[in-house]
């Protein structure tokens, strides 16, 4: 099993979005795919709340692993599709844990249901926290969505900051880069700032974009992947969406 996590220390750039549509895009190649939600907010939750497994992500971090293993025991059987490890009220105590136990932790949790699974996608909270440590030190890629406006860029300047203190205790984390998303091709300033975002790291910024689209938006309340929306104007946001899923799945090697 292979793990991504989406993550990014500022708010609306899109890191469920990216979550959600990865996990629909990976499960129609018939992938085995765990999403797990680490984010309070739960919004991963809502949009697959179809997927539910019935065990609460804050379970990860328990010293349990192979109690954990027992209950995904029906996975093996049932083959492909999507399941959701949601958000719960427990993940509020993980700031009562030191970031090195409960990367340990949910290392272990993680290594309990990964014979289940063939990828793991993590949606984290828009603060580096616990949680948020923890799922880098425990990813193997990360992908981090951004929008074009002045304070998003701030946020990720600080975040390619601490993926590189970070990298030092996970070696193995490959950072596939930034996901230039909600952008208005009709705003200057959203043009001016993805030029500055690739011109400050020309190698960190995915050659493509999605576009500020409602009916992504749209598609996520209706708890379904954009592409099944039947609306003529879901078809760009589409291509975008599906030529993001194949660039990830293809760097990802899975």
């Amino acid at each position: 099993m292979k793990t991504l996590v989406t993550a990014i220390q500022k708010g609306g750039q899109g890191k469920t979005f990216v979550t959600c549509h990865l996990a629909f895009d990976f499960c129609e190649r018939g992938l085995r795919v765990a999403v797990i939600d680490l984010d309070t907010q739960g919004n991963a939750s809502y949009t697959l709340a179809e997927y539910l497994s019935g065990i609460n992500a804050s379970e990860l971090f328990s010293n349990d692993p192979n109690g954990l293993s027992e209950r995904f025991k029906h996975i093996e059987k049932d083959g492909a599709g999507l399941t959701l490890i949601g958000a719960d009220a427990g993940l509020a105590n993980l700031d009562k844990m030191d970031f090195s136990s409960a990367s340990a932790r949910l290392k272990a949790g993680i290594k309990a249901i990964s014979k289940y699974f063939d990828v793991c996608l993590i949606d984290t909270a828009p603060s580096l926290g616990v949680a948020m440590t923890a799922a880098i030190l425990v990813a193997d890629y990360m992908l981090s969505p951004i929008e074009m406006e002045a304070y998003s860029l701030q946020g990720m300047k600080k975040m390619v900051a601490v993926i590189g203190n970070l990298r030092r205790q996970n070696t193995k984390l490959r950072f596939l880069g930034m996901v230039p998303n909600k952008v208005d091709a009709r705003k200057p300033r959203h043009i001016s700032n993805l030029l500055t975002l690739q011109e400050a790291y020309p190698q960190l910024v995915l050659p493509l974009r999605v576009g500020a689209r409602d009916s992504i938006a749209e598609a996520l309340g209706e708890q379904m992947p954009v592409w099944k929306l039947k609306k003529s104007a879901a078809r760009k946001a589409t291509q975008e969406v599906r030529a993001l899923a194949e660039y990830v799945f293809t760097k990802m090697e899975i």
